[in-house]
């Protein structure tokens, strides 16, 4: 066994990928180039090879800036990354991280995986994932939906929202998620980011608007991969919270996703308990623990978060700064916070 920079055709690469159980679109190596063209960061593709054969992966992002300090993290912004293969691959992969997180000084390495992995590092659990299993058709889905929510899903209809779809919905949901963002004291990613997205996952990558006239009022964007599609941007206007655009997002979605085939709505990541955790919630899902193993002891270091009370300035001062200013600023710190 031997573990290497991944120097192969990224043909070669997706095809591992996709042939072993559990791989998630953030493991196709076109999210190599979406994050060193999108955001500027070094990528270290590693390979396992046995007997001149890939028997493993581990896509792994170097994350550094001086304002928040040095991480290794697969896959920094996203839920899943994390070592792929057979377990003697996944050790061996995972070895080679830790020892480059220490030969290079990163205060942390993450590597994050929806599932248990055959390692022995230190592992968190304080995110989890919402899985809603798809029925066959659009009749049975409204069925699952209790009455309070399908009342949720029609207002904004009867208020004369409506859906669209496609690669030409990218500048109004990024206008839209921009906007929703500073509202949120959360600097923003760039729009050049979800332009490269568009252009290196033209198939699998679906950005979606929700517009009450000629005004984007909510937006989603997400990723489909083998049955499953997973939302991993969602944002609204909230001059427009009382007629609540976003459960249409989130319904038209779903409906789309049946109209393919696909199995599994993915709601993304969010913190046990929390007010975002009962919105997916309320739509019938199911949880999945997510594994995110470190270098670190538990209650360590963790990649930064804007709960932290030593960042709690920061969201204040945020929401105070127009719009066009954080949209402008907000990348250069969002590159830096995976």
């Amino acid at each position: 066994m031997r573990v290497l920079p991944f120097t192969g055709p990224a043909a070669a690469w997706d095809q591992f990928v996709r042939s072993v159980p559990g791989y998630t679109h953030f493991h196709l190596h076109g999210w190599k180039t979406v994050l060193e063209r999108g955001l500027g960061h070094e990528c270290l593709y590693l390979a396992a090879e046995q007997d001149g054969a890939l028997s493993g992966v581990l896509p792994l992002v170097r994350v550094k800036s001086r304002l928040f300090g040095h991480f290794l993290v697969s896959m920094p912004f996203l839920n899943y990354g994390g070592p792929l293969g057979s377990d003697e691959a996944v050790r061996a992969l995972a070895t080679q991280a830790r020892r480059i997180a220490e030969h290079d000084g990163a205060k942390l390495l993450e590597l994050r995986s929806r599932f248990a992995l055959p390692i022995e590092m230190p592992v968190s659990h304080r995110k989890i994932t919402v899985l809603l299993d798809l029925p066959g058709d659009v009749d049975r889905l409204w069925k699952i939906f209790p009455s309070k929510l399908r009342a949720q899903v029609r207002r904004p209809k009867k208020e004369g929202v409506t859906m669209r779809f496609g690669a030409d919905q990218l500048a109004p949901f990024f206008a839209v998620f921009a906007r929703h963002m500073r509202d949120l004291g959360t600097p923003t990613q760039s729009r050049r980011l979800f332009e490269t997205i568009a252009e290196v996952f033209p198939d699998s990558s679906l950005f979606a608007c929700a517009w009450l006239g000629e005004e984007p009022v909510a937006g989603g964007a997400g990723f489909t991969w083998g049955e499953e599609f997973e939302i991993v941007w969602a944002s609204s206007l909230t001059a427009h919270n009382r007629i609540a655009p976003n459960m249409l997002v989130y319904a038209g979605l779903m409906e789309r996703c049946i109209e393919q085939n696909l199995q599994v709505f993915n709601f993304g990541r969010c913190s046990p308990g929390s007010g975002t955790h009962r919105f997916k919630m309320q739509w019938g899902g199911r949880e999945q623990t997510l594994w995110w193993y470190t270098n670190q002891e538990a209650g360590a270091r963790t990649t930064p978060n804007p709960d932290d009370p030593a960042y709690s300035w920061g969201p204040r001062l945020w929401k105070k700064l127009p719009v066009a200013v954080a949209t402008t600023l907000g990348p250069m710190i969002a590159r830096s916070i995976p």
